[in-house]
């Protein structure tokens, strides 16, 4: 009975061991092939950190305005009798635009006239009889005081006249026509628009922090989305004396030329202003930099010679950067990488310190520092 107990206790012994002996087996080789998988390389695309000469900029966004620019309307109100220009036309300073029916006007004008001239024969005739002490002083005083008050209202009335009349208040081009003959306006209709479009302005805000970086006479260049790739040649002339309290902004005002009117006031421009002198910066593509909260990191690449295979042995090394100014797909980095650093650009999501390295560059990232749309 005893030796048939000592059998099946070593038998459970047996099988217990052999369950727990396989278990460690399987776990030690899991082990295993999660650690290989851990070292496995990581295939990411590289590119060689590079100096490049940049020119230090300011760059903002403004509107073009006219250097004068109105909407035409007339004081008074009346029926369009005349319309002497069309819509687009060229006009010159002073020149006769619209006018509207003042025949009441032009009656009561002449009649006040009339009664001036009267009232300038008897002041003479007075003034005479004066001298011979035919008259007291008292009426001849009468007499200037009403030819007075009579040329007084004549220029009144001269001046209800010419409000019927429209006249360009400046030289340049105006714009659609508002208004058609026979129409009753009244005061301050708006009828035509004028714009003198040589030169033009551009208007724009940049922070204070700008501000003595800029100067009145420094050179600027201006692009609109209306003609790419064509850059348009100014000077700021004026810096606004305020910064606004609110946005702690302050309003810088560039004049360009605009002999062929291709800029329209309205639209909007891209401005950029160089300051400084040129310098010679580390530049990488943008995607090479992982933005965190923490600060901008990069990868670089370490050579660790070769593997047992005789394979390149490469690495991922983790580095803080310090950037700064960015052009178009490019961002300089003022501190952190050198000049000919091999610097990983795709695929960092997946790295950490010491990771090893598969380097694949069929595909690179954009590095155009003046990138241009490509219309599909």
């Amino acid at each position: 009975m005893i030796k048939r107990m000592l059998v099946m206790l070593v038998l459970v012994a047996a099988v217990f061991g052999g369950v727990f002996g396989f278990k460690a087996f399987v776990d030690e080789k899991v082990k295993e092939y999660m650690a290989g998988a851990g070292n496995q390389p990581q295939t990411v695309s590289t590119t060689r950190a590079v100096v490049a000469q940049w020119q230090p900029q300011l760059e903002a966004v403004g509107s073009l305005r006219a250097v004068r620019g109105a909407d035409l309307s007339l004081e008074v109100p009346g029926v369009v009798e005349e319309i002497n220009f069309q819509s687009g036309d060229e006009v010159q300073a002073g020149a006769v635009l619209l006018r509207l029916r003042g025949d009441d006007e032009i009656a009561k004008l002449e009649s006040l006239e009339a009664v001036a001239r009267l009232s300038q024969i008897n002041y003479d005739r007075d003034l005479k009889q004066l001298k011979a002490q035919a008259i007291s002083q008292a009426v001849v005083d009468n007499d200037e005081a009403n030819l007075r008050n009579n040329k007084a209202q004549v220029a009144q009335q001269k001046a209800i006249v010419d409000k019927k009349v429209l006249r360009a208040p400046f030289a340049g081009q105006l714009g659609l026509r508002q208004v058609d003959l026979g129409q009753y306006l009244s005061a301050g209709t708006a009828i035509v628009t004028l714009q003198s479009l040589t030169p033009i302005y551009v208007d724009f805000l940049l922070p204070q922090q700008a501000f003595e970086r800029i100067k009145v006479g420094q050179a600027v260049a201006a692009k609109v989305d209306a003609y790419p790739g064509k850059t348009f040649s100014g000077a700021i002339t004026a810096i606004n004396p305020r910064v606004d309290a609110a946005t702690r902004n302050v309003q810088v005002r560039v004049t360009l030329e605009n002999a062929d009117h291709k800029l329209l006031p309205g639209m909007y421009a891209t401005v950029d202003i160089d300051t400084g002198a040129p310098e010679r910066l580390v530049t990488l593509p943008q995607t090479a930099i992982s933005y965190n909260p923490y600060g901008n990191l990069v990868y670089l690449v370490d050579d660790k010679g070769k593997d047992a295979a005789g394979k390149p042995l490469l690495v991922a090394r983790q580095t803080f950067v310090t950037t700064g100014a960015t052009r178009g797909d490019q961002v300089s980095v003022l501190k952190g990488v050198k000049e000919g650093d091999t610097v990983v650009t795709g695929g960092q999501m997946k790295l950490r310190n010491g990771s090893p390295l598969a380097i694949n560059n069929d595909v690179k990232p954009a590095d155009d520092p003046n990138p241009v749309p490509v219309d599909h």
